[in-house]
């Protein structure tokens, strides 16, 4: 395992572990777009839930390769989903967000095949 990859892997775990984190505690910069997007208020415990599943799985990939690519194919369905769900509110300048979180969960994928 190269140091590349666990240093993506971690950073990729906490950057979508945030992101779990903002949607549980309901940080306004979060909740307003997703019911902009027309997001029903009860999935959002859901989708945080995903979120930390899929960081917490980032992490335990890192011993277990099996259970960091299922983890990274989780996130990246996630993270498409909610591009075509910004997508479909037509908040095109909403698009960038949801790459912010799948690129480096798509880096860390990349790299652990390299390793």
């Amino acid at each position: 395992m190269s140091t590349a990859h666990t240093v993506v892997t971690v950073l990729a775990a906490l950057w979508v572990g945030f992101s779990a984190v903002s949607v549980f505690i309901h940080a306004k910069w979060v909740v307003e777009p997703l019911a902009e997007y027309g997001v029903a208020r009860r999935w959002w415990p859901w989708l945080g839930t995903a979120k930390a599943a899929g960081a917490l799985g980032l992490l335990a990939g890192l011993a277990v390769p099996v259970i960091g690519v299922a983890a990274t194919i989780g996130l990246a369905v996630y993270f498409t989903g909610a591009l075509v769900t910004v997508a479909r509110a037509r908040s095109y300048g909403h698009l960038p967000f949801p790459l912010l979180y799948l690129a480096p969960v798509a880096g860390a994928f990349v790299l652990g095949l390299a390793a």
